[in-house]
């Protein structure tokens, strides 16, 4: 897929290289056109998957939850425009760039424009910290998710280049 106009023109105002695709094996992404909603946070943000990562998940979440375990989502779909707003306020606290694709995908690269990407948490346990690896929830996904389609996108050492993030997990046809 290459890159548009629109994604070029938010890497520029960001300021992230144009050329970042050359030096780390990123992949463009589609974003959703056909979402539903699956959760509703505490706080009331919707929180929407395509149909079928939706079926995948709202299973995978009652079957942790038949074995005691409950899993939430902390964030799920995300258009390229709200990318672009999390990594703005990011810059606007001071951090470079650099720092700030390390945990945050450029806009048009990051998994949760797909519909099919969540970060899960315990409730009572840690958000989207790398902490979460310690709770019996990421225990659990480690030994089932695969079986409803989910894998861990970010291990340790990943070669996209992101931190470790043990509560990010997509889904991909099965």
């Amino acid at each position: 897929m290459a890159m548009s106009a629109l994604i070029a023109a938010a890497w520029a105002d960001l300021g992230i290289p144009l050329d970042l695709l050359n030096h780390r094996p990123l992949q463009l992404f589609e974003e959703a056109s056909e979402l539903i909603d699956v959760s509703i946070a505490s706080d009331g943000r919707v929180w929407q998957l395509t149909p079928s990562a939706a079926a995948a998940w709202l299973a995978m979440q009652a079957a942790a939850g038949l074995e005691g375990i409950d899993i939430q989502i902390a964030s799920a779909y995300r258009a390229s425009s709200r990318q672009c707003e999390l990594i703005q306020r990011k810059l606007s606290q001071g951090q470079d760039i650099e720092q700030i694709l390390q945990v945050l995908a450029p806009p048009g690269c990051s998994e949760h424009h797909t519909g099919r990407a969540v970060d899960i948490y315990q409730p009572g346990g840690p958000v989207v910290e790398e902490a979460f690896e310690a709770t019996p929830a990421f225990n659990w996904l480690n030994l089932n998710a695969a079986r409803f389609g989910f894998s861990l996108s970010f291990p340790r050492g990943n070669p996209s280049g992101y931190l470790y993030e043990p509560w990010h997990w997509c889904w991909h046809d099965i």
